[in-house]
């Protein structure tokens, strides 16, 4: 790990050192950068998205990270001591930072399972609809007279298709909790 403070990351902006920062870094699992300004951190978190081309995800727990948080792609924020500016400013928000793991290998897991299986979903559902419009278009000799009245379809889309997505979003889970905590390389085997 690397433990850089605010007086060096100034250094390292100002004197151009970005490129050996980066390399240094590459070689660490992790990067903490303590007393640095919130004008920092959020550059810290700027150079590594544009140079290294990653996801970044930024957690915080006060005013002086809110920066950081919405340069990131993921933002954490952390309610405590410090305040809910950083909780008002995240994607997520979490009470403690031992939810973290919870939060990143359970819920961040089935999440991905639920999307990936909700988006072919939509496209099945989509399909379907414009086949059965295209073959409508036979039988009534390309007039473009609609088969459909849009009520109907506001009623369709309304009552019959959107309980799969609600089932997905309560019920689907692939593995249980305790599994996923216990084998994190199952959160990369989703991707």
């Amino acid at each position: 790990g690397l433990v850089i403070d605010g007086r060096t990351l100034n250094i390292i902006f100002q004197g151009g050192l970005e490129e050996q920062f980066l390399a240094l870094t590459k070689h660490c699992r992790s990067v903490l950068c303590c007393r640095s300004t919130p004008l920092q951190k959020s550059m810290v978190v700027k150079l590594v998205r544009r140079k290294l081309k990653v996801m970044t995800l930024s957690i915080g727990d006060g005013a002086n990270d809110v920066s950081m948080i919405q340069a990131a792609d993921v933002g954490i924020g952390i309610s405590g001591q410090e305040g809910m500016q950083a909780v008002m400013a995240s994607d997520f928000a979490i009470s403690r930072f031992k939810h973290l793991k919870k939060l990143l290998l359970v819920h961040g897991h089935w999440c991905y399972a639920r999307l990936a299986k909700m988006v072919i979903y939509f496209f099945y559902k989509n399909v379907s609809y414009v086949n059965l419009l295209f073959w409508y278009q036979f039988f009534c000799g390309f007039s473009g007279s609609t088969m459909i009245d849009y009520w109907q379809m506001i009623f369709f889309n309304l009552f019959f298709t959107s309980m799969p997505p609600l089932l997905f979003g309560v019920l689907d889970r692939d593995v249980s909790a305790e599994t996923l905590l216990s084998l994190p390389k199952l959160y990369k085997n989703g991707q």
